[in-house]
């Protein structure tokens, strides 16, 4: 079993704890705001004060952050994780940054010493739960076979795309369909119940139709209610729609979806709605489709 420091432990990474925690490796937590974390320390998870005190206590080190400037905050500085690595530790980031931020962070790792790979994850908490989780890994590839077996108690995908940032380009790429094929679903929905067809049945029929992705299986019902907490919101959904438009231009690959899909994000912000789910986004077009929802609703008082 191994020695695990976990950074991040918000809905996804604080279960992605949790699952390690059942797996008996020894897991040592760091989170930004610790009351969060309080039901990982009762399931035996250890508490770090810091960054650096997690990667110094462990050999594998994963952070799950919300973007960019947040792995910043948990990297840099002299209670950072940087601070805390040694020859011989691995640095496992499942942050979905941009490719060009991530091969920069891990020359500074290795620069310490240690290792890194980028190592999304593709699901959701219900996918996680049903041992389903798919795992994305970009790095150097005997960096990767020393972690895939601590991988494989997360999920059983674990594939290996190549070089830093490549799992993160993968990524990317899979995550604009998540926008766009909700963008599409709530049109349908939209469009039977204005054609007279109860919402809670057009919900129904879609989510066993053949359109019904995984995606749209768990997240489809979110248009009849909210949960009540987000697993995924909408600054986050729109911080990597707007990486996929930055790849795109970078490739030269049109994204007329993913750019639409965008508006209808941003459109969910101007509304107010953006820690909600990005399910949302169909109550920003039934909105403009002149329809109400109880979120829309809602959120105008």
């Amino acid at each position: 079993m191994a020695r695990i420091g976990f950074i991040g432990l918000g809905v996804m990474g604080g279960r992605i704890t949790e699952r390690l925690l059942t797996k008996g490796h020894t897991v040592t937590g760091y989170n930004r705001t610790r009351a969060k974390a309080q039901w990982l320390e009762e399931k035996g998870m250890h508490w770090a004060d810091s960054p650096r005190e997690a990667a110094s206590e462990s050999d594998f080190i994963f952070a799950m952050v919300t973007n960019a400037a947040a792995t910043q905050a948990i990297t840099e500085g002299p209670n950072g994780l940087l601070a805390g690595l040694t020859k011989g530790k691995i640095f496992i980031d499942m942050s979905t940054v941009s490719p060009n931020v991530s091969r920069a962070l891990a020359a500074k790792v290795r620069a310490a010493g240690a290792d890194m790979v980028d190592s999304p994850v593709s699901g959701s908490v219900v996918t996680l739960q049903e041992g389903k989780l798919s795992v994305m890994v970009g790095g150097r590839k005997e960096t990767f076979e020393a972690v895939k077996p601590v991988l494989l108690d997360i999920g059983p995908k674990v594939t290996y795309l190549g070089d830093n940032g490549q799992a993160l380009c993968m990524k990317i790429a899979t995550n604009l369909s998540l926008a766009v094929q909700m963008l599409a679903f709530s049109e349908g929905v939209l469009l039977a119940e204005k054609s007279g067809i109860a919402r809670e049945v057009a919900v129904d029929v879609l989510t066993h139709s053949a359109i019904a992705s995984p995606m749209i299986q768990y997240r489809g019902p979110f248009v009849l209610q909210q949960p009540e907490e987000a697993w995924f919101d909408v600054n986050m959904m729109q911080k990597d729609m707007v990486l996929a438009t930055e790849l795109g231009r970078q490739f030269d690959v049109p994204l007329p979806t993913t750019a639409v899909s965008n508006e209808i994000l941003t459109a969910a912000r101007a509304m107010g709605l953006a820690k909600y789910d990005f399910a949302c986004m169909f109550d920003v077009l039934a909105t403009m489709s002149g329809v109400t929802t109880p979120l829309a609703e809602g959120r105008k008082k």
